[in-house]
């Protein structure tokens, strides 16, 4: 199943867009047609238009057949993704996990899942569980796990200005969630 990219269905008008980062710029009191602003609107819109378009994918599984029934985790997966009330970037690691039902995944789709929902205006928290949702709905595991370590620009660069600091979210659904056990193996395998 070829999945599109979600921007698809509203895409991005980087004419208007241009235009609105040439007038933010006269509203800083910039000169966008000086010398050294004058292709600022476009690469901005370009920048924006990238950031927030995520790569079709092929979703790809394969039936169980070994009947594999232990964790599958990919670890320090980068995200970055942009904050949707202050337009900064947001950046660290996602650890994605699955205990396999009657299929399994193609190891790079857990990568693919998380650009997919990352590349849009975010919150880490609904990130983490968008992730999380999309693995339960579309491969049937018996459990997800999604853990997020980000920093976020939005507080390292203004605000409070705390530079290196992270924000840990965590989505666990099925066994990994109701089972202290299996909960437990996932949150050591991913610091691990």
């Amino acid at each position: 199943m070829t999945l599109p990219s979600r921007t698809e269905a509203s895409p991005i008008d980087t004419e208007a867009a241009r235009q609105a980062v040439a007038d933010l710029l006269k509203a800083l009191g910039k000169d966008p047609f000086s010398v050294h602003l004058a292709d600022t609107p476009r690469r901005v819109a370009d920048a924006y238009a990238e950031l927030l378009t995520p790569r079709t994918f092929t979703l790809t599984t394969f039936p169980n057949d070994e009947g594999y029934d232990e964790l599958v985790l990919a670890r320090g997966i980068p995200v970055q993704s942009l904050c949707e009330h202050h337009m900064l970037p947001f950046h660290g690691v996602a650890h994605v996990g699955y205990l396999p039902g009657e299929r399994i995944l193609g190891l790079s789709k857990l990568a693919r899942v998380v650009e997919m929902f990352a590349r849009d205006l975010q919150v880490q928290e609904r990130l983490t569980k968008q992730v999380a949702d999309w693995l339960q709905e579309h491969l049937r595991p018996k459990g997800v796990g999604v853990v997020i370590e980000a920093e976020h620009m939005c507080m390292a660069l203004r605000g409070v200005r705390v530079a290196g600091s992270s924000t840990v979210t965590s989505a666990l659904q099925g066994v990994l969630r109701e089972d202290p056990a299996s909960r437990q193996e996932f949150f050591t395998l991913v610091h691990a």
